[in-house]
C-alpha cells in the first residue's frame, strides 16, 4: 500500500510563492520552500470536475449571503473532487464543511495547536 501524501492546491502553492516576493526572501530561502513544496502532490484545478465544483460551491456560497474570496473557492473546489481533508487556519471554509468538504480549523492562538507543529517544520526547514 502506498504511504499517504499530502496534498496542496496549485491556488496555495501560488499564494506561498507570493508571500516569498513580498516578504522579499532570498534564493536560498526560496529554494528551501520549493524543497518543501516538492513534497505535495499538486491538486490540477484544470479538470472540468474542478470546474463545475468551483461553479457549485460559489453559487451555493452567493445564494446564502455568504460569498467566499475566489482563490478560497477553488481551494474548496480542488479538495472537495479530490476529497481531500483540508487543514486550515481560514474560518471562511466553515460555512462549506458540512456540505461540501471535510475540514480541520488550526487555531493559531492555541498553544497547542497543530498549527504550531506545522511552523516549526516549516520554520526549520526554510532556517
Amino acid at each position: 500500500m502506498a504511504e499517504p501524501r499530502p496534498l496542496i492546491s496549485g491556488v496555495t502553492e501560488g499564494e506561498l510563492r507570493s508571500l516569498a516576493y513580498q516578504w522579499k526572501w532570498g534564493e536560498p530561502k526560496k529554494e528551501k520552500m520549493h524543497f518543501f513544496l516538492s513534497f505535495f502532490w499538486r491538486m490540477p484545478f484544470e479538470k472540468p470536475e474542478v470546474y463545475e465544483a468551483y461553479a457549485t460551491i460559489d453559487a451555493w456560497c452567493e445564494e446564502r449571503g455568504l460569498p467566499m474570496g475566489k482563490n478560497d473557492l477553488w481551494i474548496a473546489a480542488s479538495a472537495h473532487v479530490f476529497q481531500a481533508h483540508l487543514l486550515t487556519t481560514n474560518r471562511g471554509f466553515d460555512r462549506l464543511a458540512s456540505t461540501f468538504l471535510t475540514r480541520d480549523f488550526i487555531d493559531r492562538q492555541a498553544d497547542d495547536s497543530l498549527l504550531w507543529f506545522f511552523r516549526e517544520v516549516i520554520c526549520q526547514a526554510l532556517a
